[in-house]
Formats: C-alpha cells, sequence, structure tokens
C-alpha cells in the first residue's frame, strides 16, 4: 500500500487519500439520498423539491470530501478541495454517459461542475483551517 504515496520535490500526497475522500463523499450522499427519499415519499413534499435536495447533497457531501483530504495533506487545501470535487462531478458524469442513453452535456452539467470545483475549493481552505 506504501507503493501509492507520490513524491515530488518534497511534496508528498497519498493517493489513497483521495479515494477515501471520495468515498466518504458518495456514502454521505447515498445516505441523504435515501433519507430525503423515504422524506418526499412519506410526507406532502412534491417532487419538486428533488433537484434543491440534490444540489445540497451534492454541496455538502463534497465539502465533506475536500475537509477531509485537505486535513489529511496539510497543503494547498483549496487546490485538494477543488480536485476532489472535479473528481466527484466527472465520475458521476461518465456513470450517466454510460448508463443514460441520451445524456448530454448541457448548461446544468456545466453549472453542476462549476458548483463542485468551487464548493471543493471552498471546503479544502476550511479544511486546513481546522485545529
Amino acid at each position: 500500500m506504501k507503493s501509492s504515496i507520490v513524491r515530488s520535490g518534497s511534496n508528498t500526497f497519498n493517493i489513497w487519500i483521495y479515494g477515501k475522500g471520495l468515498i466518504r463523499a458518495y456514502i454521505v450522499s447515498l445516505l441523504f439520498f435515501l433519507i430525503s427519499a423515504i422524506i418526499i415519499t412519506y410526507t406532502k413534499l412534491g417532487e419538486g423539491v428533488i433537484p434543491i435536495l440534490t444540489s445540497i447533497i451534492m454541496v455538502v457531501s463534497i465539502a465533506y470530501a475536500a475537509i477531509y483530504v485537505s486535513v489529511h495533506i496539510k497543503k494547498r487545501g483549496w487546490l485538494h478541495g477543488a480536485f476532489i470535487g472535479l473528481l466527484y462531478i466527472l465520475f458521476l458524469i461518465i456513470l450517466s454517459k454510460i448508463f443514460i442513453t441520451d445524456f448530454v452535456m448541457d448548461k446544468v452539467i456545466y453549472y453542476r461542475i462549476l458548483t463542485c470545483t468551487v464548493t471543493g475549493g471552498i471546503g479544502g481552505m476550511i479544511g486546513i483551517n481546522m485545529k
């Protein structure tokens, strides 16, 4: 497992930290999606709240992963956080292209890419300043 450590000069980061952060983000997303599905099913909330809920869940999950990664890497939190946000959404886009036949890249997808990257950067800044 130690072979996954990449060294360039004095900078060292562990690829496994990125993987753990992304896995944690997807687990948090899954849990929040299940909770929101139960709430929407058994209450009078309409399906109109689904886009807002997905955006909120995505932002919370990415912020959590970015904080986790930047706390463990301890350098350039904004950069590592933004990278986590970008990886999060790119993985979802790839899965969407594979499993959804009429998936198209439109303005909403570009908005989500920007939102994920900015959220990750902010989460990374928060994580680097946590003690």
